[in-house]
């Protein structure tokens, strides 16, 4: 019986051993140090001044921008049925809630059927209010609800200078609305316009100006309008970070006109022109343009202006040559008609001709073309 229960007593101990043994080690175990975690890389979700900057515009400005789709139509030749053949397309925007569209004269050049279509997919078709080949402006006008039609906000151009942020909204390429951002590269440039004519102080930008942004808006960092994109310079036809827009205040003078008369309105002199050959040019020692013939009770006339004459033996001789316009340089029909484009009708301007080789100057009071 002794041997039994010191038995007992022993695998008693020896368990409680093994129990304490245990339980030491877990104790062991949980005071380790836990490994540390595993590293993981955070990508912050915040924007940048200039991002959200972006986004904003973007978000304000594009229900003002609309797709423009040129259509012409074609006979066929067999069957004598006509045909809508697309043209071309280019961008747009909404100039007011009435329904005024502008864009480029050359997106809707020849255009049999003009389409607009909105943001929201909507389409309209569009008729021609009025046109400038000159400054390669077009305005258009659909007829849609007032809601559905959210007018731009104009901005000044004269306030711009080179360095500052602009925002380019276009249809590049057909596709939908796209954002493209640079700077103004430069201010001032001159360009060709569709009927050659110069247009002048336009914007350059390094803001990417595709086919298709044609007519699109160029916007400052407050998503306010400062010029409408119309060219790039490029030998490939792709964009190459030169890329130009009319700038809005020249738009601005331009609509009115548009929708009073469908054209440019240009205040008269009242004369038929004739550009100097290089013969007469390097006679006169002169660049100017001179005057055909003046008609009679308008302003060059009432000035005493006069053009080419011929006397008794048949000799033709010049009458007066325009040489400046208040002191700025007239070198050929391009520039005096840029000149008068700045004046209105009833302004008195000094026109600086050269007559039998001799400087005179007339103060002549500008009229009205429906004088």
């Amino acid at each position: 019986m002794k041997y039994k229960w010191l038995s007992a007593v022993a695998l008693v101990t020896t368990l409680a051993a093994g129990v304490l043994t245990a339980v030491v080690l877990a104790t062991s175990q949980d005071n380790e140090p836990a490994p540390p975690p595993e590293a993981t890389t955070h990508i912050s979700a915040t924007l940048t001044d200039d991002e959200s900057n972006n986004i904003a515009v973007f978000s304000d400005v594009s229900p003002s921008v609309v797709f423009v789709t040129n259509t012409q139509l074609r006979r066929q030749m067999f069957s004598l049925n006509v045909m809508e053949i697309p043209k071309g397309s280019g961008t747009g925007f909404i100039w007011d809630e009435a329904g005024l569209i502008v864009t480029n004269f050359h997106v809707v050049y020849r255009a049999n059927k003009i389409t607009i279509t909105l943001q929201s997919g909507k389409s309209y078709d569009a008729e021609v209010v009025g046109t400038s080949p000159e400054k390669d402006i077009a305005l258009l006008r659909i007829s849609a609800p007032d809601e559905k039609l959210k007018a731009i906000n104009l901005g000044d151009s004269s306030l711009l200078s080179v360095g500052r942020k602009v925002l380019a909204i276009g249809n590049p390429f057909a596709l939908d609305t796209t954002l493209t951002v640079g700077v103004v590269s430069a201010i001032g440039r001159e360009i060709k316009s569709i009927s050659n004519r110069t247009i002048k102080n336009v914007i350059q930008t390094d803001a990417a100006i595709n086919p298709g942004n044609s007519g699109g808006p160029l916007l400052d960092s407050m998503g306010r309008l400062v010029g409408v994109n119309t060219a790039i310079f490029s030998p490939t036809g792709a964009s190459a970070g030169i890329g130009f827009a009319i700038p809005v205040n020249t738009v601005k003078a331009i609509i009115p006109q548009l929708l009073k008369y469908g054209r440019l309105y240009r205040p008269i002199l009242g004369i038929e022109i004739l550009p100097l050959t290089d013969y007469w040019a390097k006679r006169l020692r002169v660049k100017g343009v001179a005057i055909l013939s003046v008609k009679e009770g308008l302003p060059a006339a009432k000035a005493g202006m006069i053009g080419v004459r011929e006397d008794r033996r048949g000799n033709i001789h010049l009458g007066d040559v325009i040489v400046a316009i208040n002191s700025e340089p007239v070198t050929n029909e391009d520039s005096l008609l840029s000149l008068l484009e700045q004046q209105s009708p009833g302004d008195i301007i000094t026109v600086t001709t050269l007559r039998n080789e001799e400087m005179q100057e007339y103060e002549v009071t500008l009229s009205s073309p429906e004088t």
